[in-house]
């Protein structure tokens, strides 16, 4: 006599599931239209998405007018006179300051991944700056 399964035993094709609406408030009317659900990414994925965007730019990453009233500032803490700057002065300067920048990050960087971090630490700034020489 062979054996028989019971019906709850048996196995059964696993079915793909249904996705279901969000549940709709007592107050809502069928006429309304559900807004769309905002796209979420996996964490990470939004910043290599910047990464790859400001790589592939040219443009300035600081604000020009900000960046020259803090080079007008400074200039007046040094000097007694009030000095005027061109425009292509001001972004020659903000362009060295930016590329200096960036560097020093990407050499923090490296430090914070030497340290097994993904994190940026200040400590790896001021190491960066010191492997570099920088007195400042």
């Amino acid at each position: 006599m062979p054996h028989s399964k019971s019906p709850s035993s048996s196995r059964r094709k696993a079915r793909t599931p249904v996705q279901r609406p969000p549940p709709r408030s007592p107050g809502a009317s069928e006429l309304t239209p559900v807004a769309p659900r905002k796209r979420r990414f996996r964490p990470g994925t939004r910043a290599l998405m910047e990464i790859r965007k400001y790589q592939k730019s040219t443009d300035l990453l600081i604000r020009k007018a900000p960046f020259a009233r803090l080079v007008r500032e400074v200039c007046q803490a040094f000097s007694i006179r009030q000095y005027r700057w061109q425009v292509y002065a001001l972004l020659a300067l903000q362009e060295a300051a930016e590329a200096f920048l960036v560097l020093l990050f990407s050499d923090a960087n490296l430090c914070a991944i030497h340290a097994k971090r993904v994190t940026l630490f200040p400590r790896d700034i001021q190491l960066a700056r010191r492997l570099r020489g920088s007195h400042m």
